[in-house]
């Protein structure tokens, strides 16, 4: 769990960065953008999973139908539904609604313990609070509700596919699956200006999108979600604003203000309250173990 725990943070923190150097590709095609960001991506887990000499593992057409479905939904549409709600009603409305994917996570391994639940409120009033409470119009809304469907299916689609092919044949068959997807729907809403040559800045933008927020928060997700469960590991996702707000503050972009502090200081609560109840029940399943065996994650209740 503790190797969970550190995986799971580190790479909501990674995603969390993405607010900092989001100003650097700021002009640079939209759509565009995450098609290139995906495919240098692409190519790196390519090459990784080459280096750690992982063969190609064929596939039955159940994974196939996850894979897509998890390249869409997941990765593909999960950019659209955001990039489009921040149009619509600004990025406070779209951070709020994502601020509750730890709740809808919690439920997702079945009845949620009290305390896991308890936490995941927490955590959830916290991203918000972080984040700032969203306004905005009903068009924003739906497509922030698209990009919360999203987030959630990242997770849950990717569960039935790593206890075979493990989180780098995940994260990469994922990838390269969303890049003709996010290419497409470049072509479709940006036509022939969808991609341009860019400039020093665009270009290291770009290049730290592919590596730490895609590549490295990949991996580090994909190999923590199994150890903790959807339940817990939905907790890290208030994570996110608290690493915008440190990122903001590393690089003299943004200074915290009252209710940044206060909303991570409440994430971190709630993710210790949620995962100490999770600890407590793992040591009282342990101990009632015949014979000395240990329970691993999948005996415990989420």
């Amino acid at each position: 769990m503790r190797s969970g725990v550190a995986g799971a943070t580190a790479a909501m923190f990674c995603v969390g960065t993405l607010a900092g150097v989001s100003g650097l590709i700021e002009d640079y095609p939209v759509y565009g953008g995450q098609a290139v960001r995906y495919l240098i991506a692409a190519a790196i887990l390519v090459a990784v999973t080459r280096v750690m000499g992982l063969r190609f593992v064929r596939l039955t057409g159940r994974e196939w139908l996850l894979l897509g479905a998890l390249a869409l939904t997941g990765l593909a549409l999960f950019n659209v539904f955001v990039i489009e709600s921040a149009r619509a009603a600004g990025p406070a409305l779209v951070g709020t609604v994502l601020g509750t994917v730890p709740l809808w996570l919690a439920f997702a391994g079945g009845r949620p313990a009290p305390r896991l639940l308890a936490g995941a409120v927490v955590v959830v009033a916290g991203a918000t609070l972080a984040t700032g409470l969203g306004s905005g119009n009903l068009t924003g809304l739906l497509w922030a509700l698209g990009a919360l469907a999203g987030e959630v299916c990242f997770s849950l689609l990717a569960l039935p596919l790593l206890p075979r092919l493990g989180a780098i044949r995940v994260s990469t068959y994922a990838t390269v699956l969303a890049v003709p997807m996010l290419a497409a729907i470049g072509l479709f809403q940006e036509g022939t200006n969808v991609l341009r040559v860019p400039t020093a800045a665009e270009a290291l933008g770009l290049g730290y999108l592919a590596v730490v927020v895609t590549v490295v928060a990949f991996l580090l997700w994909y190999t923590s979600l199994p150890r903790l469960g959807p339940g817990r590991a939905g907790l890290f996702a208030g994570l996110i604003p608290v690493g915008a707000i440190i990122t903001g503050v590393v690089l003299g972009i943004a200074t915290p203000t009252a209710y940044d502090l206060a909303g991570a200081g409440l994430v971190i609560a709630g993710i210790l309250a949620g995962l100490s109840g999770a600890s407590a029940r793992t040591a009282i399943k342990t101990r009632a173990t015949p014979k000395g065996r240990t329970v691993t994650s999948k005996g415990v209740p989420f």
